[in-house]
């Protein structure tokens, strides 16, 4: 099994890539969609990823083009997560 990656890496990377799909973290764990558990889960699963290097490269070619995405790559472990939660705001 692979070692988790690095926490604050990987949850800057759950917030860039709620970020560019449009997700807002804040206002699901305001609203009750996400709570700290919810947090954790999605933080834990980037953590694992096989994908977290390309997801960090992908990330930036996406915020230099400054567009919205409309849904996380299919590769992202968290993206029907996301997509939950962008539905649910």
């Amino acid at each position: 099994m692979k070692p988790l990656g690095d926490q604050v890496t990987h949850l800057q990377l759950v917030q860039r890539m709620a970020g560019l799909t449009g997700v807002d973290l804040a206002a699901a764990t305001a609203n009750g969609a996400l709570d700290q558990q919810g947090w954790s889960d999605i933080v834990t699963r980037c953590r694992g990823c096989q994908w977290a290097r390309k997801c960090e490269r992908w990330l930036d070619k996406a915020a230099i083009q400054e567009q919205e995405i409309a849904v996380a790559p299919s590769p992202c472990i968290n993206r029907g997560t996301l997509a939950t939660l962008k539905a649910q705001k």
